[in-house]
């Protein structure tokens, strides 16, 4: 069982920053890739960015050049630092994580991030 808990969601105001923090815990073995994804009100999940136990990372284009995302392996956790925040960034983002065992998809309760005009 792989329990991600999300913490550094707010209010922000647009062009404003936010980091976003995700920790896993629990009993598996390996986290492997880990990521990011936001849901905006009545609009489908959508991957914002994921990386790799390896380092590689991979961005949705609408958010390249302004988010950026890593990871500690030695603490489980992954981070989203998040820049010139728009009001479309605003939605509820969820941590995302896979396993070597259990292999998930493992995912966070999600944390709302809000961003003002």
């Amino acid at each position: 069982q792989v329990q991600l808990v999300e913490s550094g969601g707010g209010l922000v105001q647009a062009g404003g920053s936010l980091t976003l923090s995700c920790a896993a815990s629990g009993s598996f073995i390996g986290i492997n890739t880990m990521g990011w994804y936001r849901q905006a009100p009545e609009k489908q999940r959508e991957k914002v960015a994921t990386i790799t136990r390896g380092g590689n990372i991979n961005y949705a284009d609408s958010v390249k050049g302004r988010f950026t995302i890593s990871r500690d392996n030695a603490k489980n956790m992954v981070y989203l630092q998040m820049t010139s925040l728009k009001r479309d960034d605003t939605a509820v983002y969820y941590c995302n994580a896979a396993a070597t065992w259990p292999s998930g998809p493992h995912w966070g309760q999600g944390t709302q991030v809000t961003v003002s005009s």
